[in-house]
């Protein structure tokens, strides 16, 4: 067994300014969404990947995987959003076992208005505080992150923009 590999100067301050960059951007966010739309960033997640979806709906499982958390983490949210009257479920057609969460009307529109006031926080937290170079390299490196750690039965992933897009909200 080998030492321990401890971080060098240079080491720390990337993962010291990884830690605090990723806190303060989701606190940001998540206040912005709760103050402007009423909706956690955990629902509008959910709401961004339904709108993208053919017909508005993904089963359950499916959606769970796409949002990396729990089915049961997700069964909570879907159900706080379904309280709401902004997504329904129902079973699946092709399996008896499935359940699909589908995106209702009102569900839309709310995504609708929440979308432009999360595209600002996002570009006034993250995007245009990068030079157009650096954004390439932390989409990259970020990018290779998350494909190492990603379970092997997850594949390469996709390439949707994690809710920021309005093209299909």
């Amino acid at each position: 067994m080998t030492g321990t590999r401890w971080l060098d100067e240079r080491e720390m301050a990337a993962w010291q300014g990884f830690l605090e960059a990723t806190s303060r951007v989701s606190r940001h966010l998540e206040q912005q969404l709760r103050e402007d739309a009423g909706l956690s960033h955990p629902h509008y997640e959910i709401l961004v990947r339904l709108a993208a979806a053919p017909d508005g709906e993904v089963r359950m499982t499916d959606l769970a995987e796409g949002l990396f958390t729990s089915k049961s983490g997700l069964t909570y949210q879907v159900g706080q959003l379904e309280k709401r009257g902004l997504v329904e479920r129902h079973s699946c057609p092709t399996d008896v076992r499935g359940v699909l969460a589908a995106l209702t009307p009102e569900g839309r529109d709310v995504l609708r208005a929440a979308a432009p006031g999360h595209v600002a926080a996002v570009r006034a937290a993250l995007i245009d505080v990068l030079e157009p170079d650096e954004l390439d390299v932390v989409a990259h490196a970020l990018g290779r992150v998350g494909q190492r750690l990603r379970p092997p039965d997850q594949g390469t992933g996709s390439s949707d923009s994690g809710g920021i897009s309005t093209s299909s909200s």
